[in-house]
């Protein structure tokens, strides 16, 4: 989890600012999903977190 938010904290707050909780809840549902779906990560072979389960569930 602090790799997460680490992550979270360098792509996502750097010189933003949020005008409203709301923005910011749509804004954090939108980095989780991408993070989750399109994130490459070197630690999963180059592959985004969906891709390597659904290799590992093809395997």
């Amino acid at each position: 989890m602090e790799n997460f938010f680490g992550h979270l904290k360098e792509e996502m707050f750097h010189r933003v600012r949020f005008l409203s909780t709301d923005a910011l809840a749509v804004h954090l549902n939108e980095y989780i999903r991408w993070y989750d779906t399109n994130r490459i990560s070197t630690k999963l072979e180059g592959l985004s977190p969906v891709q390597y389960s659904a290799q590992a569930l093809a395997a």
